[in-house]
């Protein structure tokens, strides 16, 4: 069974091979799906506790809260209890699948501390929903998003002092689910766990909110591609992303803009979703991102970001594929008007250069307000921090 020693530093996994733990039945779920239960949460609560940090100071997931979520599953008896516990490190089988072949995937999600001290999420069944489909394409034990949901708000509910009393700031919350079979084998995991930690952090760039950023790009470098998995949240879409990401820093760029294809399909900007407001080739003003086709992640600030602006309706809002050559073209036409990133991390990310075959091209975001990105970063902070009321948050109970 789980072992939790309170003078020790690390979590002890279960031999899962003598039959089912108690309170891990079958899921009632309509299509069957088999899920630990937030009902059966055993809490244990921390007996020391770190100082908090200086909202002020925060340095993206760097500190870390009290508690912990873990959850543990095997092929022969299912998902364990979920359990609320001492933040402590893993204990790991040299040979765990998540470390020699990638089976792993993760979420991203923030708790934000209102205006009237409420604590919110921001629209989180859609990280649930895709955490469960990254599951589904690793091979990895599938579950019940509602109730990861409800185990992650009781989890924030004890660790809730630490959601920064700030509006410059929040709690992020990181599900990851890996394999843990201790095999060399390349091969569906039989054991896996899935754990859920709480970081308090300030803006994701060193230069603060709303500052633009460069990109460099380079077509030799791809993210993703037809068939792979860049739709989906994986850690093996990150890690060989990197060295890129280097080469970046040492044309002083902060982020990559990555390409695909013989057209040089714009795709990403580092880890965020792209958007583009110009005046198209037809003269219309639109706002563009590029399609969900399979090497687009489908990022929550994205479909915020389509449902907005298509509610207000005051231009022509598009899925549609950018190359660099028109890119190019509607710069040299001055047609572009604004250029930006979107992501959980840093909400929107206006860009304002991008280096590009040894040339930097300029994007006029910021001589352009900038109107547009600077209004879609107020309505989406003004939900997340209580000043406007939106079915899009759900308290904290």
């Amino acid at each position: 069974m789980m072992m939790m020693m309170m003078t020790m530093t690390t979590v002890i996994f279960q031999d899962c091979s003598n039959g089912r733990p108690e309170g891990s039945g079958q899921g009632d779920l309509e299509e069957g799906v088999e899920s630990f239960k937030a009902k059966d949460l055993i809490i244990t609560p921390a007996t020391t506790f770190k100082e908090k940090p200086d909202p002020k100071g925060l340095v993206f997931g760097a500190e870390f809260t009290d508690h912990m979520l873990i959850v543990e599953w095997c092929a022969d008896s299912g998902w364990g209890k979920p359990q609320i516990q001492p933040f402590q490190n893993l204990s790991l089988h040299p040979a765990s699948s998540a470390l020699h072949y990638a089976v792993q995937l993760f979420e991203g999600l923030k708790a934000f501390r209102g205006v009237d001290n409420k604590i919110r999420l921001f629209r989180p069944h859609l990280n649930m929903d895709r955490m469960f489909r990254s599951a589904v394409r690793s091979t990895l034990p599938v579950f019940d998003p509602q109730e990861l949901l409800e185990c992650i708000q009781q989890l924030i509910k004890l660790d809730q002092e630490w959601v920064p009393y700030s509006t410059s700031a929040s709690l992020y919350i990181r599900p990851t689910l890996i394999g843990t079979e201790p095999s060399l084998g390349v091969k569906k995991p039989k054991k896996a766990l899935l754990f859920v930690i709480l970081s308090p952090v300030g803006p994701y760039f060193s230069s603060g909110t709303f500052n633009p950023v460069s990109l460099w790009t380079n077509p030799k470098y791809v993210r993703a591609w037809e068939g792979g998995t860049g739709d989906y949240k994986i850690g093996g879409n990150y890690g060989p992303s990197l060295w890129a990401q280097c080469e970046a820093a040492e044309n002083q760029c902060q982020q990559v803009l990555w390409l695909y294809g013989k057209d040089q399909q714009i795709t990403e900007v580092g880890t965020m979703n792209l958007f583009l407001y110009w005046i198209n080739e037809d003269g219309e003003e639109e706002l563009a991102t590029p399609p969900l086709d399979g090497i687009i992640l489908p990022g929550v600030t994205r479909k915020s970001i389509l449902e907005l602006t298509r509610d207000w309706g005051e231009f022509k809002v598009s899925e549609r594929y950018l190359t660099m050559a028109e890119l190019e073209n509607a710069l040299e036409e001055k047609r572009v008007k604004e250029m930006f990133g979107s992501g959980t991390a840093c909400i929107v990310c206006p860009v304002a250069n991008i280096v590009y075959k040894g040339q930097v091209l300029h994007i006029p975001t910021m001589e352009n307000g900038p109107k547009l990105t600077s209004r879609i970063f107020t309505k989406l902070n003004d939900i997340q921090y209580g000043r406007e009321e939106s079915d899009w948050t759900v308290e904290l109970p």
